[in-house]
Formats: structure tokens, sequence, C-alpha cells
């Protein structure tokens, strides 16, 4: 089975997903990032947490797409390898 490559989600994506949710919506706001990712319903405002691997799947596509810059102010500095 070959590797999908990573889809990047940036925080304040809009997503489109699948299933819509039980309020009738089918678009999402990325605003956590990690190995979990935190959506947040556009349509009623509920907040839960998908696996990358499981949104993934159920990523229908993009609405919107967020800001580069305000996603890469949030990622973890790289370490530095040379001091451990």
């Amino acid at each position: 089975m070959p590797d999908r490559p990573v889809v990047e989600f940036l925080l304040g994506d809009v997503v489109r997903l699948r299933k819509a949710h039980p309020c009738g919506a089918h678009e999402w706001r990325v605003d956590r990032l990690g190995a979990d990712i935190g959506l947040r319903c556009l349509g009623c405002g509920r907040h839960v947490l998908l696996e990358r691997r499981v949104l993934e799947q159920r990523l229908v596509g993009f609405a919107e797409r967020g800001d580069p810059a305000r996603s890469a102010a949030v990622r973890p500095a790289p370490r530095d390898l040379s001091r451990a």
C-alpha cells in the first residue's frame, strides 16, 4: 500500500468533511495543530479533536486556506542537536 503524502493544515483553514455534523454544517475551522487537529464547527461552534490520519481520510477539500505565517508562529522551533 503506497504512502499518501501528508496534507499540510494551517491555522484558520476551513475544511469540508464528507459527513455533515448533526447541526447540518459540513465546514470546520482548524484551530489547533499537532498529532490531533482541533476543529470548530462553523454551524454551531462545537469543538472536536481528530487524529490527523482520521481527518485526512474524511477531508473532501479546503473551502478557505489559513495564514501560513500564523501557523509558523506556533510551530515549535527545531531542536539544536549539536548541544545534546
